[in-house]
């Protein structure tokens, strides 16, 4: 979820958009490797050492995550408290929007965090590959975005996952709260002890666990195993971070072989931040390709439009893919609504639905997007897995299509959007979906909108059933010979058709 001082609600200011049509010359959105990457950096510093110990048993691990059984899966759950001493970074020079940033440790301040970790029970499960999510704190509190979007695509594939407390807001609270549910409020007997500097020191924490997870005789945060890749991921806010990071920390140290950033918008988050002396970042700002990293860039048409990311548009290259998902949110139902009792195989979840009300904790004039980002996310998870591990590189992806003042989306006869990763969400629709439009509280503007289609309107597209999921199953067809769809999720859609088509009020 975006942060609370981006401005998301305006289109791109007029400065804004001359610095992203400068960038866009220097950097074309071409279909494929455009650009030689510079030979990969090598790291120049180790990573400190952080302590690792057992929180105190008063109560259980607090975080709004799934809401099944990690047991129903073959999975546990196992939380440590982390501590330490973290460095802040400084810049050797100008932070500009080529990304190509200089940075060097700076002030030092202890800290104690913690960390959750989600490992298969079954050793001879886990794939070797461990997803560290930077928790988003937008809300006042944490949130394992991606893993939520991604779970089942994590959890079937043996994929360790651990979701790191890496900034303030999630520990001690912010003035923002929406609610007090900030670990030392929720329990305070079992995080009372923590205690973090600030966000200053976040990148470094962040590293730290990544640090703790590389251990070629096993770490202990996996319970002995050992890690083969590490990936880092966070969404929208999170991603903010992690844009920062990859450009300015990850050359340092080398600590992830991949990054899958969800949902970002035209710049990065600070450097440094209060209490020290705040260093702001470009807007808008590249990922770096002069290093062996690997990341794939996965956004809604919300991000592309309304938060200013078609200014940061790049072109695919050697070690990285941006993936606009067209009929998708910034934020949809699936995510925050239906998502997190996924378990994995019911094809209900893939059914477009119209639905105001997230969780009773917001309610949006208009119906959320249904066009599900799980389903490329998913996707994206699996490519980057198999690209960083030495595997071939995913295919290049076209951009959505904007006018030609680059601010308003094309649309096709049905309303959809063109361009961009297609789906049968939008190839073979049940509903108009969209990224922007949304009005309500608070959040709700990044959640889009959903207009279903009438049973006259699918009689009229399809003629019947039978038509309807054909049209489907050829648009699965389609993306799972692209890659950007996994067969197993593309099975789920094709069942869920034969579901939509059956809730029409014929």
């Amino acid at each position: 979820m975006s942060t609370f001082v981006d401005n998301t609600r305006r289109y791109l200011s007029s400065r804004l958009l001359v610095a992203g049509l400068v960038l866009l010359l220097l950097s074309a959105c071409g279909d494929s490797d455009s650009r030689d990457p510079l030979p990969p950096s090598s790291p120049t510093l180790p990573i400190a050492v952080a302590e690792i110990s057992a929180p105190p048993d008063e109560g259980q691990p607090n975080l709004l995550s799934t809401t099944f059984a990690l047991a129903d899966v073959g999975y546990e759950q196992q939380e440590f408290f982390l501590s330490g001493s973290a460095s802040a970074f400084t810049n050797l020079g100008e932070l500009a929007s080529d990304g190509l940033w200089e940075v060097e440790p700076g002030e030092a301040a202890d800290y104690r965090t913690r960390v959750l970790v989600y490992m298969p029970v079954d050793a001879a499960a886990f794939s070797g590959s461990v997803f560290v999510e930077w928790l988003n704190v937008t809300t006042g509190f944490e949130l394992p975005v991606s893993y939520g979007t991604a779970h089942t695509e994590l959890l079937r594939e043996g994929h360790a996952v651990v979701l790191v407390s890496a900034q303030f807001n999630g520990v001690e609270g912010g003035e923002n709260s929406l609610l007090p549910l900030h670990l030392k409020a929720v329990n305070p007997d079992r995080y009372g002890s923590l205690d973090h500097p600030g966000d200053s020191f976040s990148y470094d924490i962040f590293t730290q666990v990544a640090g703790l997870l590389d251990n070629d005789s096993g770490s202990e945060l996996l319970g002995g195993a050992t890690a083969n890749l590490l990936f880092a991921m966070g969404q929208s806010q999170s991603a903010s971070r992690l844009v920062t990071y990859f450009n300015a920390v990850q050359p340092l140290y080398g600590a992830f072989d991949g990054f899958l950033i969800q949902n970002r918008g035209a710049g990065s988050s600070s450097l440094a931040q209060d209490p020290l002396v705040a260093i702001a970042t470009p807007t808008p700002v590249l990922l770096r390709t002069d290093i062996a990293a690997k990341a794939i860039n996965v956004q809604g048409e919300s991000d592309v439009h309304g938060r200013g990311m078609n200014s940061s548009r790049q072109a695919d290259s050697a070690t990285y893919r941006l993936w606009e998902v067209a009929g998708s949110a910034h934020n949809d139902e699936y995510t925050f609504v239906s998502g997190r009792n996924d378990l994995g195989d019911d094809p209900s979840y893939a059914v477009v639905v119209e639905q105001t009300s997230i969780l009773g904790f917001q309610e949006c004039t208009l119906p959320m997007n249904s066009g599900y980002l799980v389903w490329p996310v998913n996707a994206a998870i699996h490519a980057l897995n198999d690209w960083a591990g030495g595997g071939v590189a995913p295919a290049p992806v076209p951009r959505l299509d904007m006018d030609a003042a680059g601010i308003d989306f094309l649309l096709d006869d049905s309303g959809n959007v063109t361009g961009g990763l297609r789906t049968s969400y939008v190839d073979a629709p049940a509903a108009v979906l969209s990224g922007i439009g949304q009005e309500g509280n608070a959040f709700c503007f990044l959640f889009g909108t959903t207009a279903l289609f009438d049973a006259a309107q699918m009689a009229a597209r399809y003629t019947d059933k039978a038509g309807y999921t054909a049209a489907v199953r050829r648009s699965v067809d389609e993306g799972i010979e692209a890659g950007t769809l996994l067969a197993p999720d593309g099975e789920r859609i094709v069942q869920a058709a034969a579901l939509q088509w059956d809730s029409l009020d014929n």
